[in-house]
């Protein structure tokens, strides 16, 4: 099976990264005692990049695997992929 952001993994690989680096960054920042107002503006562009990212898989859920699912005609697989995808955008906005 192939799954929707599979076109845009490398993209998405290199987002990873960079917020991978962003968050060491921050670990530095606490290590040198920089001003906690600099360390909450780091924290806050990494969340708002991780949701980036995740929005980014919620539509690509919705665009492939849900569509895919619609349009097999299968019922069940149908239902399940729509649960799957109201699960998923009730655990992201809960954690906003």
């Amino acid at each position: 099976m192939t799954y929707g952001y599979v076109s845009d993994k490398d993209a998405l690989i290199t987002r990873l990264h960079r917020i991978e680096g962003q968050v060491r960054g921050i670990e530095k920042m606490v290590e040198d005692e920089r001003y906690c107002i600099d360390i909450l503006t780091q924290i806050g562009a990494v969340s708002t990049a991780l949701e980036t990212v995740a929005q980014k898989l919620l539509e690509e859920h919705a665009n492939h695997c849900v569509a895919g699912a619609l349009a097999s005609g299968s019922r069940e697989q149908a239902e399940e992929k729509t649960r799957e995808l109201l699960q998923a955008v009730q655990r992201f906005t809960r954690t906003r």
